[in-house]
């Protein structure tokens, strides 16, 4: 070795080290310039939302992030309005394209999808005691900014000056109750952290004297954004104070069902399944409910559309504006309508021609009866023309049947009428003739709007949609769920059917199988009732005890039965009554002591009807006697102070506190059933609807009996 050598080599290790340190020092520096700015910004963020606690809510500062060592949430909020995940950001330049965050020129969008998952991971736990997944959300204060709120990838940018208005706005979705059972699960989900920051192991840990570390040097933070950050005026006045905590106080309360479920609801909400599913349970199991919060929670959580469709043309009215007050931030990404409307629309904006005209319609199937069905022998029985025409409605057309031979050996699910082959071949001469008859008129009934639109999509996908949720399943025929799964075909998570078939009112049915559709092994059964009183379950449930009907997957059932109704009330009514002005008085008295001595609120009263002309001649009564009335078919689902009036089949998927039904004739409640198979079929059908409308009430049941 030359002399010097060594000492050269030992110079050159120490420069190397004495740099390293240096180095150190510098990240050092920089750290505690981080972590102090934090301080400060995120104690202006507790100091801005303090004022939340004087309304019920809960501050958690400095709390571990859920599956690590040391990572730190700033504030976890647990109040009235949910729960909120806040985290303070000490930036200037901020800016959105797309679905992009920016901080200058550097892209920040991974520190929004860590925050996404962390909110999806307190959801997942907090749904073990019942917190709907929406009630989590996720808000990125913006230290010393205003005038700020946008949301990406379902995380909500708001400005400091803007955090109080923000979580206050939610209103009360909790109870106080419902608050403290959440709290505590917060608590054990996002502990206290109590260790300080990590410090380089590399170098001595330095001795830090009461007044703490000078940030000064290379490391001191950037005065031109970090200093506007934390210096601006942030605190709020008494006056913006008080109007925000004001605003959050005087928001109408939301249904407890929006916010709270039942553990095995809110768990199902956000399950996912690998491909096609289906909910499904006895009246009052909350399936729409569970329905509802899913389509919010796909909406939140993949791309594209969510489509929630059902049989009923006015029930997506009165879900949109449900999911509008549950989950406003996704609601312009879900699309409710009918089946038939769906079609329609798809149909318009391919510039496929249709000519849609029930009447017209039923005059070609009368004018075809005329010429093929008078002399054979459909004629020969006791079945009337309308039996024929719901055959070929929901039977043939609703299957999209084009060959005799596929009707021959067809099963015919939900039909009790037996068929002989000469009896088939009637009803195919009759189908041919009705469908010559609608061709020569130039219309379409509403099966082939169905079976027009299904066509469509065969030979041209539409893209877009990354969900569909149909209620009610059991009431669309089996070209309807052909139609809709062609949207999303086998996708996991793309297709949910929910329903009961216990509830079917219409006649014939179908299977899934028919369909193309396999729910195998993605089925869950919800069963326990929490909307009726165990009173009303047992009066209703006499209609279908022993009830046999053919299930949407292919077996014979008789019907699910709650495993739990928590609740008890009053027994049902019975009004027995013979002339229309009993059944008027006795109606408006019943109204009259529901709102007033049970002290309901007029619009959570209705009256439901098996017909149409009973709803007409019953809202003229209502309404001659002062009694507000909104027709079911105008009822969107916002609330209005009038009782709700309609037939049973437009209350499908609702819920009333008290309900009506003034119009059951004494055949229809008889436990007797008919021994022939057609009025069999008919009386089944009729104490199905009965039992529909039986389980929309909450709390109280009074039904009409007209005897003899």
């Amino acid at each position: 070795m030359v002399a010097g050598d060594s000492a050269g080599a030992e110079s050159r290790r120490q420069l190397a080290l004495a740099e390293a340190h240096e180095r150190a020092a510098a990240d050092a520096r920089a750290a505690a310039g981080r972590y102090g700015i934090a301080e400060v910004t995120e104690k202006n963020t507790a100091r801005a939302l303090a004022p939340l606690a004087g309304i019920g809510y809960h501050l958690l500062a400095d709390r571990r992030w859920p599956g690590t060592k040391r990572a730190q949430v700033d504030l976890v909020v647990v109040g009235p309005g949910g729960v909120f995940i806040v985290d303070t950001k000490a930036w200037r330049e901020v800016s959105i394209h797309g679905d992009r965050v920016f901080r200058g020129d550097e892209d920040v969008t991974d520190d929004f999808l860590l925050l996404a998952d962390l909110a999806d991971v307190a959801q997942g736990d907090l749904a073990e005691v019942g917190l709907a997944p929406g009630e989590v959300r996720v808000l990125v204060v913006l230290a010393g900014r205003a005038g700020i709120d946008a949301t990406v990838h379902g995380v909500r940018i708001v400005g400091e000056r803007d955090a109080l208005r923000a979580i206050g706005s939610y209103g009360s979705r909790l109870t106080s109750g419902q608050v403290d059972i959440v709290l505590a699960r917060a608590l054990a989900l996002f502990p206290q952290v109590g260790a300080p920051a990590p410090v380089n192991p590399t170098v001595s840990e330095p001795v830090v004297g009461a007044s703490g570390v000078s940030i000064e040097g290379d490391g001191e933070p950037d005065p031109v954004e970090e200093g506007e950050a934390t210096d601006a005026p942030t605190l709020l006045s008494d006056e913006e104070v008080n109007a925000a905590l004001l605003a959050g106080v005087l928001a109408e309360p939301i249904e407890g069902w929006m916010s709270f479920l039942h553990p095995q609801q809110a768990k199902l909400v956000r399950r996912s399944f690998g491909g096609p599913s289906r909910i499904r349970g006895p009246a009052g199991t909350g399936k729409t409910v569970v329905g509802l919060h899913r389509a919010a929670h796909l909406a939140r959580t993949r791309p594209g559309r969510v489509l929630v469709t059902t049989y009923v043309r006015t029930l997506p009215d009165v879900l949109r504006e449900l999911l509008r007050r549950l989950a406003p931030e996704v609601v312009d990404r879900v699309d409710f309508m009918g089946v038939h409307a769906f079609a329609r629309r798809l149909l318009t904006e391919r510039g496929v021609t249709l000519r849609l005209d029930p009447r017209a319609a039923e005059n070609a199937f009368m004018t075809a009866w005329g010429k093929v069905g008078v002399g054979s022998v459909l004629a020969t029985g006791k079945l009337d023309t309308r039996y024929w025409s719901d055959e070929i409605q929901y039977v043939l057309k609703g299957r999209g049947i084009t060959r005799f031979e596929e009707y021959a050996d067809l099963a015919r699910t939900g039909r009790r009428h037996p068929l002989v082959a000469s009896g088939r071949r009637a009803v195919w001469d009759l189908y041919e003739a009705y469908d010559g008859e609608l061709r020569r008129r130039g219309v379409h009934d509403y099966a082939d709007l169905i079976l027009l639109a299904e066509a469509e999509l065969a030979r041209e996908p539409l893209d877009g949609y990354a969900a569909v949720v149909v209620d009610e399943a059991q009431d669309l025929s089996c070209s309807m769920i052909r139609m809709l799964h062609k949207l999303v075909g086998d996708e996991p998570d793309g297709f949910t059917l929910i329903g009961d078939g216990q509830q079917s009112i219409y006649p014939g049915g179908y299977t899934l199988a028919e369909a193309g559709v396999s729910v195998a092994s993605r089925g869950v059964v919800l069963d326990v009732n929490y909307r009726n009183t165990a009173q009303i379950v047992s009066f209703a449930r006499r209609l279908v005890d022993g009830d046999e009907y053919a299930d949407i997957e292919g077996a014979m059932s008789r019907g699910d039965v709650p495993a739990s109704i928590p609740r008890a009330g009053a027994e049902p009514t019975i009004h027995w009554w013979k002339w229309p002005r009993e059944l008027h008085d006795a109606l408006l008295e019943r109204v009259r002591l529901a709102t007033s001595e049970v002290g309901t609120a007029i619009g959570d009263v209705a009256v439901l009807c098996v017909t149409r002309r009973s709803v007409d001649e019953l809202a003229a009564v209502l309404r001659g006697a002062g009694v507000p009335v909104v027709r079911l078919e105008d009822y969107n689902g916002r609330p209005v102070d009038a009782v709700k009036v309609g037939t049973i089949k437009r209350a499908k998927g609702l819920e009333f506190k008290q309900v009506l039904i003034p119009d059951i004739w004494h055949s229809q409640a008889t436990p007797v059933p008919p021994e022939d198979g057609v009025e069999r079929e008919r009386w089944d059908l009729t104490r199905r609807e009965l039992y529909v409308a039986m389980t929309r009430a909450r709390d109280g049941l009074w039904v009409g009996i007209r005897g003899s």
